[in-house]
């Protein structure tokens, strides 16, 4: 059998179990979560996840870039490094990477006929489970010496927390998965600091009080060692350009530091200095990670869809902005990078977001809002997101597919200048990324 056909048959044995991705909110509410089966299967695989050194990272904002950055100075000092990270943009074997290179699809395709005996003696897995699984066997069988594991949804009950991190992480806290996690910042914050583990030193970015609160509780009553972000780890800007950021990092009253990363948002250099801080705690307790290999991972690392810049003029940009937190740092960024212009917002979200609130933060830089739809099952229909944004005074047209929406939006700005930006479900913006991909071909000739 070819490669592509072992590897879309293993992708549809892992889309045959339950995938709570795929689910509304209703029935994500409703799910058992449980460690035990998870533990049961790693059991059976030898558990790989106690063979290298774990940076585990939850929050509702920033946890993939903090992952990212992590992974990269981690792989610039010289450890061989895994990145286990969720949702994948493009492509499923995204979400398992060795310093910087997913998984061959080849190898996910031998993984999954091999772990097939295991998974069925552990019954009731889902699909993020079975692929954590996957990835936290791949860095054992390919002898990684550190890994920075991304929790998925919450903590707590999240199929990654079966690790024993050298660190845990809590990137910035806010309103998302309500219907799961809780309505209020206080429940969301408890089950984000379910990944503080007994006696493991904690990395918090900065929290509101809500918050930060029962992250100080939690790491208190686990005896951990709590490192914060603006009290501990303080951060300066510098300067920002379209081409990157540079900013001082001071640690525990340290020296301050340059750092410069290609990154863009105010939000990543909080991000950065959250990473800086688990890498400092994590070089405490054993890894060798000089500031030097920190410079230049930072300076190296690349996170995709958020606030990507695609082109420069007119402006096309990427983003994964889907709650009000967000929403608020993704308008900021227009501030600073682009003043003054006016977007066509291609825009098409899951469901259970707070869309009044997010059209409100952006409701002065939107010329139109382009409404479409993924191809994915919880996307909302874009005649209620239509309905919400012109009841907060958003002109809009719904477009679909995806693509149509980015050739409409494409078009407009043709006409006036203005900035073309995808934000939403990541499930849009990847289609618009695909699609701005072919787009590309076409234009330059090459073919696929």
């Amino acid at each position: 059998m070819d490669t592509e056909n072992a590897y879309n048959l293993a992708l549809d044995y892992l889309y045959s179990f339950v995938d709570y991705s795929l689910k509304h909110a209703s029935e994500l509410a409703k799910a058992e979560f449980n460690l035990d089966r998870m533990f049961a299967l790693l059991e059976c695989l030898g558990d790989p996840h106690l063979a290298y050194p774990v940076i585990h990272v939850a929050g509702t904002k920033g946890k993939g870039s903090v992952s990212a950055l992590c992974a990269g100075a981690l792989q610039a000092a010289g450890y061989k490094t895994g990145l286990y990270t969720s949702p994948h943009l493009q492509d499923y074997a995204e979400r398992m990477q060795i310093d910087g290179n997913s998984i061959p699809r080849g190898e996910l395709a031998a993984l999954v006929d091999e772990i097939k005996p295991a998974v069925a003696s552990a019954p009731f897995l889902t699909t993020f489970e079975i692929t954590t699984a996957l990835a936290l066997l791949y860095f054992a069988r390919e002898r990684v010496t550190a890994a920075v594991i991304e929790v998925g949804l919450g903590g707590r009950l999240d199929a990654t927390n079966v690790v024993s991190p050298l660190v845990s992480v809590i990137t910035s806290l806010s309103y998302d998965h309500t219907a799961v996690l809780g309505e209020t910042l206080t429940l969301i914050a408890g089950e984000k600091a379910g990944i503080i583990k007994p006696g493991r030193p904690v990395v918090s970015s900065p929290q509101k009080d809500e918050a930060r609160i029962v992250v100080e509780r939690v790491a208190a009553e686990r005896g951990c060692e709590l490192t914060q972000v603006g009290r501990d780890v303080r951060y300066e800007l510098l300067d920002h350009s379209i081409d990157g950021q540079t900013f001082k990092l001071s640690a525990f009253s340290g020296q301050p530091v340059e750092f410069n990363i290609p990154l863009l948002g105010a939000y990543q250099v909080e991000n950065a200095a959250t990473a800086y801080a688990a890498l400092l705690v994590a070089r405490q307790n054993g890894l060798n990670i000089p500031d030097e290999a920190i410079r230049r991972g930072f300076a190296e690392t690349k996170w995709r869809a958020r606030f990507e810049i695609a082109r420069r003029e007119p402006p096309l940009i990427f983003d994964s902005a889907h709650n009000p937190d967000s929403f608020s740092r993704m308008s900021q960024a227009l501030d600073d990078y682009f003043p003054g212009r006016p977007v066509y917002l291609i825009f098409g979200v899951s469901e259970d977001k707070k869309l009044d609130e997010m059209f409100a933060l952006v409701k002065s830089k939107v010329r139109k809002l382009i409404v479409t739809r993924a191809d994915h099952p919880r996307a909302l229909e874009p005649g209620k997101i239509s309905l919400i944004a012109e009841q907060a005074g958003v002109p809009c047209e719904t477009v679909e597919p995806v693509e149509a929406a980015l050739a409409r939006a494409l078009e407009l700005s043709a006409k006036d200048g203005s900035i073309v930006m995808s934000a939403g479900s990541m499930f849009v913006t990847a289609e618009a990324m695909t699609a701005w991909d072919k787009l590309n071909l076409k234009v330059t000739g090459i073919h696929e």
